[in-house]
């Protein structure tokens, strides 16, 4: 019996894992159709759930998640990025993937990736952990798999996945240098997860809507539609928030403790999956779908981790976001100064997301993560004086130091929000924690 003499540990695994990030980002599915070709396609050994969208599609994910367990099933989840930890973006029954199970997954992978790949197209770090995912929750022998799109959809690599359900949460401007300059475009590329027959839920409008349509009429996929008049918030307070939905089978009156109005249009987005998924056989109960709504939790995402004064964390990273995020301090928040900190990639509309959260600011702090992509504080700080900002920024090198002059200025009844990236809070997050 052959047995490997130097295996590797978790930091060598991580180190051999990360070295393909030096390939950026490719269009295709090719790779990982061949990667999954030689690992058996673990990704069709379970009922899969596919959500795409600009916007929202980790809530969905985390919704259903809890919805799923609380019902008895065995749940994998998939979402990309990370905010603090690897693990993060491989979810099993709630838990995190051990550095044990890293391992063992490398181990399975590393030898298909050397044998597929080569110098002018290896395979990409995204479609690596994509295929990781997918052969973890065959592993794991679970029976629902929610698997979010990494960027647009159609060449996404989640995309070789069969699913019981489709969901396209919204379509706004993203990624255009990727995706195409209009919304139209956009809505193609994300549309491109609809499969032949499958059922397709979405909160898509306009332009973004027809085009998700003629999509779903051609490939005869129903199309379920959630809008924001089947569902109302009656109560909210810094402990949560309650809705009336209006589902396609059944009303309900559920509460969360994710904080945002527009967590309503998740939730019905959610309860929309729901009944389809009982409608074509799947037990869940209404006590599940009532209890895995108010357990849900999703770090990083208008997530409060102080009081006295208050400390938001919001990963808005595009305009869409940002306005969710403005609509919610406007809203949902009452405090003397807001003191924001803020960091956003390079490659993001820096312009429109800062125009949106300036005017509510007292302070401004600019800073960067430590991803590559992340826009110097100093050009930060100049497009916001040109924007016509007249009071105090200040700039910081690294987020840490950004939150904790932040924390310095702050009196008791001023609200500290940081922003701008999933990567700024994701560090701000390992912080202040």
């Amino acid at each position: 019996m052959i047995t490997d003499r130097n295996p590797m540990n978790f930091k060598e695994s991580m180190d051999w894992l990360n070295g393909f990030q030096k390939f950026g980002m490719k269009l295709g599915l090719e790779r990982i159709i061949r990667i999954c070709s030689e690992l058996d396609n673990p990704q069709n050994n379970y009922k899969v759930i596919h959500v795409g969208g600009t916007n929202g599609k980790g809530s969905v994910c985390k919704f259903l998640e809890s919805i799923l367990i609380s019902n008895g099933y065995s749940v994998g989840v998939y979402t990309s990025p990370h905010l603090q930890n690897f693990s993060e973006r491989i979810v099993v029954n709630g838990e995190e993937i051990s550095e044990d199970d890293v391992v063992t997954l490398i181990k399975k992978i590393k030898p298909v990736i050397e044998k597929i790949s080569k110098k002018d197209d290896s395979p990409t770090y995204f479609e690596i952990v994509t295929a990781m995912t997918f052969q973890c929750f065959s592993d794991k022998k679970i029976d629902f798999a929610i698997v979010e799109v990494g960027l647009g959809g159609r060449y996404d690599a989640t995309n070789i996945v069969e699913p019981l359900v489709t969901v396209i949460t919204n379509v706004s401007l993203e990624h255009k240098n990727v995706l195409g300059k209009k919304i139209e475009n956009i809505a193609f590329e994300k549309a491109g997860i609809v499969k032949n027959n499958i059922p397709v839920v979405t909160g898509a409008g306009g332009k973004a809507l027809e085009v998700i349509e003629k999509i779903a009429n051609e490939k005869n996929a129903p199309i379920n539609l959630v809008s924001n008049h089947d569902w109302e918030r009656f109560n909210c307070d810094l402990d949560g928030q309650e809705f009336h939905f209006k589902g396609f089978l059944k009303d309900y009156d559920v509460r969360t403790s994710l904080i945002g109005k527009y967590q309503g249009e998740n939730i019905g987005l959610t309860l929309a999956v729901v009944e389809i998924l009982q409608m074509n056989g799947c037990y869940i109960s209404d006590e599940s779908i009532l209890d895995g709504i108010s357990k849900t939790v999703y770090i990083g995402r208008m997530e409060i981790i102080g009081r006295d004064p208050i400390i938001l964390l919001d990963g808005a990273h595009n305009p869409k976001g940002m306005e969710k995020l403005v609509e919610a301090l406007n809203n949902d928040f009452k405090f003397e100064n807001l003191i924001l900190v803020i960091g956003i990639l390079s490659d993001k509309d820096i312009k429109s997301i800062l125009s949106m959260i300036i005017p509510l600011a007292n302070v401004i702090v600019v800073t960067k993560s430590k991803n590559t992509r992340a826009c110097d504080p100093i050009i930060l700080k100049n497009m916001i004086k040109a924007l016509g900002y007249d009071n105090e920024v200040i700039d910081k090198e690294d987020v840490s130091s950004a939150v904790k002059y932040a924390k310095s200025i702050a009196e008791k009844n001023d609200l500290v929000c940081v922003t701008g990236s999933l990567f700024t809070v994701g560090e701000a997050r390992d912080f202040l924690l």
